[in-house]
């Protein structure tokens, strides 16, 4: 059975996409710190608004530092590349099933931060689960 015609063009187009990936300089390696201050950003932004409320819940929950390097990061990635890095960054790390519970809950404290959770906010949540289990 021939392939489909349109087969060998996503083959070809993969190979550039990960030779074009190779190109591009490489991400900071995160720590866990950063990885759950970035996550936490996104999850405060996933309402397209980012509320003194939310950053003080996330300010809070890390060093003041990392908070800085991360927020400023953040603002300058679009969700796609974020949730890129996020993965990337899951990837590089082991967590416990401890850990994932924490981070878990501290997702859902930041998404329901403001009393409601609209269905981008739902959304992400599921993206998470995938992300992280």
């Amino acid at each position: 059975m021939l392939c489909h015609p349109h087969f060998l063009y996503e083959i070809s187009n993969h190979s550039l996409l990960q030779k074009n990936k190779a190109m591009k300089p490489e991400q900071k390696q995160w720590n866990k710190s950063e990885l759950k201050t970035y996550i936490l950003l996104l999850c405060a932004k996933a309402d397209l608004v980012e509320t003194e409320e939310e950053l003080n819940l996330i300010k809070s929950k890390t060093s003041t530092d990392a908070f800085e390097r991360m927020y400023k990061e953040f603002c300058e990635d679009d969700e796609d590349k974020g949730l890129e890095k996020i993965q990337n960054a899951v990837g590089r790390h082991k967590y416990s099933y401890k850990e994932l519970f924490e981070l878990k809950k501290e997702i859902q404290e930041v998404l329901f931060s403001d009393k409601k959770l609209l269905m981008k906010e739902q959304y992400l949540g599921l993206v998470f689960d995938n992300i992280l289990y």
